[in-house]
């Protein structure tokens, strides 16, 4: 065929929105490699042998582009829930309103004053975020040491599993609430809650088979350039060749591969330079373990999911997924589950064996479940990933400066969660912007318009 050959390499949302986009501009000359039986990578669902639809962590469906509205909007016409944010922190034997910085009030007295003198001793000095190095220095610098030791710290270190002091700053955007102190102070003496924060305080959540529906219903649109089950062990870099299990070999003239971005470097094949394998050394990240507990009553509770800074729970946030949706459950008038998120590193092992029964603990700890719900679990369910966060070290950005640009050199794409290695722009959302701006740059020239991987908006 005349036209070049594209491949690529996963259908997670960014290989499904590269794909999607170039059978939109009715191009036919590509290939989408995926390791596993089924498509939708980090954004997939999985189905128990019990009937429960548990996600791979705690997603919610929101947008910052056009695109992506249009797109959901089309797979998933009004087969869709409509939710409202209605999150939560467990500390302190209580549960506070989110976000933590906005809701000091529900604190024990001598907490709350330690937390707001932190603040106004932090808030003082007008802080440049920009001065501060680490993600640690920030937190401290911005929010005062109260708040510093009685949740950011903690909470950040269960979620990321590396500690904040080996963390940059320079991901951080919209990803961590601001501090407005009049709003903090007002909220303190009235003793009133604040109004929803951030992008996701509405989001969207398919109807039935979790998260993973959505990108289930992109599979038509390419099912005749999508092969399953067909893992990559290696890409020759001087033949232009993607190696697979079987020894066979894909050849491409543009690829693009969404495998994390270290595994990738180091499975390269030809000569590469030592500070391009040096570099790939530098990228640090986490895992995660799943769990899904199925509960064989109605909750009473209509949170949306809840934030654990404290140690008495394993798991940093829990979502009560049948709350998103009543067909993630095999009956929903006697049934709900609940989804809990423990991440693993170097820096904070998990056991694999007793993940389970941690979690039911800190369940019955946080007062989620009672004690008599012991004996009405009828599932748990666990999913194991060892790559679930990038996490965005001080080292990432000067590692990242030399690994794109040679990759790039090579024809070789790298982006998306993983591949990008940009947590910041790592969001569903993101990621499929990812994919479809990477085919508009290879189909259209528009080689300044990959905004997203970028992090500067896009889309």
């Amino acid at each position: 065929m005349s036209e070049p050959k594209l491949v690529i390499i996963g259908a997670g949302p960014t290989g499904l929105g590269a794909a999607y986009r170039l059978a939109e501009l009715g191009y036919r000359n590509y290939q989408v490699l995926e390791a596993r039986s089924h498509v939708g990578g980090l954004a997939s669902s999985e189905r128990s042998a019990n009937g429960f639809t548990y996600d791979i962590g705690g997603h919610v469906l929101f947008s910052h582009y056009p695109y992506f509205d249009r797109l959901f909007d089309r797979l998933m016409g009004d087969e869709f829930q409509q939710l409202k944010r209605d999150a939560w922190i467990w500390m302190c034997g209580r549960y506070l309103p989110y976000p933590f910085q906005q809701h000091l009030h529900h604190l024990p007295p001598e907490t709350c004053l330690e937390c707001v003198l932190g603040l106004l001793d932090a808030q003082r000095e007008r802080p440049d975020i920009a001065r501060f190095r680490t993600f640690e220095e920030l937190i401290r610098g911005v929010f005062g040491e109260g708040i510093a030791r009685t949740f950011m710290l903690p909470y950040n270190f269960k979620v990321w599993a590396y500690p904040p002091s080996a963390m940059g700053t320079t991901w951080i955007g919209e990803r961590v609430a601001v501090v407005d102190l009049k709003r903090v102070l007002t909220s303190v003496i009235l003793h009133r809650d604040d109004v929803p924060w951030g992008p996701n305080a509405m989001f969207k959540y398919p109807r039935y088979g979790g998260t993973g529906n959505l990108f289930e219903r992109i599979v038509p649109y390419i099912k005749d350039h999508l092969r399953l089950s067909t893992p990559v062990t290696a890409v020759d870099i001087e033949r232009s060749e993607v190696i697979l299990d079987d020894d066979s070999r894909v050849p491409y003239d543009e690829l693009l591969t969404t495998m994390p971005l270290d595994l990738l470097v180091s499975n390269l094949r030809g000569a590469v330079p030592d500070p391009v394998r040096s570099a790939a050394t530098r990228l640090s990240h986490s895992g995660s373990y799943i769990v899904g507990i199925g509960v064989d009553r109605p909750t009473t509770s209509s949170k949306c999911w809840v934030y654990f800074p404290q140690d008495d729970a394993p798991f940093y946030r829990l979502t009560y997924l049948s709350n998103y949706s009543p067909d993630v459950v095999p009956d929903a008038a006697t049934q709900h589950s609940l989804l809990a998120e423990v991440s693993h590193s170097p820096h904070k092992p998990v056991s694999r064996e007793s993940v389970v029964s941690d979690t039911i603990a800190g369940l019955i700890s946080a007062r989620v479940l009672e004690p008599c719900d012991l004996t009405r679990i009828v599932d748990t369910h666990v999913i194991e990933r060892a790559y679930t966060y990038p996490t965005p070290t001080i080292e990432r950005d000067d590692a990242l400066a030399v690994l794109h640009p040679y990759l790039e050199s090579r024809r070789i794409y790298s982006r998306g969660r993983f591949g990008a290695w940009r947590y910041e722009v790592g969001n569903m959302d993101h990621s499929v912007a990812q994919g479809v701006e990477w085919a508009d740059r290879v189909l259209l020239g528009q080689r300044d318009d990959e905004l997203t991987y970028l992090a500067r908006r896009g889309c």
